[in-house]
């Protein structure tokens, strides 16, 4: 890289909507929620299900985490991350992709894990589900700003495989995606499995009641920020929306008000990296984005 040119800001850069979000503590939580969401639509959980054990209770678990872990990995790499390291990034998860197949559950055919629609699924339950827990829990995004993460992330929808220019990129295109593909979701045998691991994941005994003081409310909290319709799905009564509501902005509060720079010291260190090469006045602060015009002027990189 041309030095002169300054530091490498990545694919996002501190002047994105993405950046200043992305190291929230919430977002924890949100991906959870897209655990959730993603786990309804049939064919795509197939997919998870047949090539991993993340949520059959085998090993403890233990692959379910991992996968948490790689995919917080993932996201804060593409974030945080320069270019090359992104890149990078994206091109390990398509190759991974490219070797993977599992079989319909209502046809018996096979299918790759890679096929447009699938990804196209799993970005749209993702993103939705970071932007719906961030503004939930008190992120104080404008409607522009929401449309701009959710275009500036058709970015990440390119990593993994996605033709960018089908990729919604904007709150109502997103909103019209998800209208389109409800009849095609249900929460089958594999969605229930991913439910049970969620609300109860098979820890040793000694951590059963660390988990069932922390984890359980905080999966609680992810499965009662779904939309109707997906508790509909799953056939649990959906919790009151304005006592989720209270809950989630009560939780965020409290997450945040753990010092910054201790949350960014867990491995792998994304958000410090980043600081490090680009300088302290790249630290994502979400609740300067209410008044940072520059963000609402920055070109897309989709």
């Amino acid at each position: 890289m041309d030095e002169s040119a300054g530091p490498d800001p990545g694919l996002y850069g501190p002047g994105s909507v993405t950046w200043q979000c992305h190291g929230d503590p919430v977002m924890w939580i949100a991906g959870v929620r897209a655990l959730y969401l993603q786990a309804l639509h049939p064919r795509a959980v197939r997919g998870v299900m047949e090539n991993s054990s993340a949520f059959s209770g085998e090993n403890g678990g233990g692959d379910a985490w991992g996968r948490l872990l790689r995919t917080a990995d993932f996201v804060g790499t593409v974030t945080y991350g320069t270019t090359e390291a992104a890149e990078r990034a994206g091109a390990r998860v398509r190759k991974i992709h490219t070797l993977l197949s599992a079989t319909d559950p209502a046809t018996g055919a096979r299918f790759r894990v890679d096929e447009p629609e699938l990804l196209l699924w799993i970005h749209c339950a993702q993103i939705d589900s970071f932007l719906h827990v961030l503004r939930r829990s008190g992120i104080p995004l404008t409607p522009a700003q929401a449309d701009r993460y959710v275009d500036e992330n058709r970015v990440n929808a390119r990593l993994v495989g996605l033709d960018p220019s089908g990729v919604p990129g904007d709150t109502a295109a997103l909103a019209a995606y998800f209208e389109l593909i409800r009849p095609e979701l249900a929460a089958g045998p594999d969605a229930r499995a991913v439910d049970a691991f969620l609300c109860a994941p098979p820890i040793h005994p000694l951590l059963v009641p660390g988990r069932n003081l922390v984890w359980r409310p905080l999966a609680a909290l992810a499965y009662g920020s779904l939309p109707g319709w997906a508790h509909q799905l799953y056939g649990r009564p959906a919790p009151a929306p304005r006592s989720v509501t209270r809950r989630l902005r009560l939780t965020g509060s409290l997450l945040r008000s753990i010092p910054a720079g201790l949350r960014w010291q867990l491995p792998p260190g994304h958000i410090l990296k980043a600081m490090r090469r680009m300088g302290p006045g790249s630290r994502p602060a979400p609740y300067t984005l209410r008044t940072s015009a520059a963000i609402l002027d920055r070109p897309g990189r989709a």
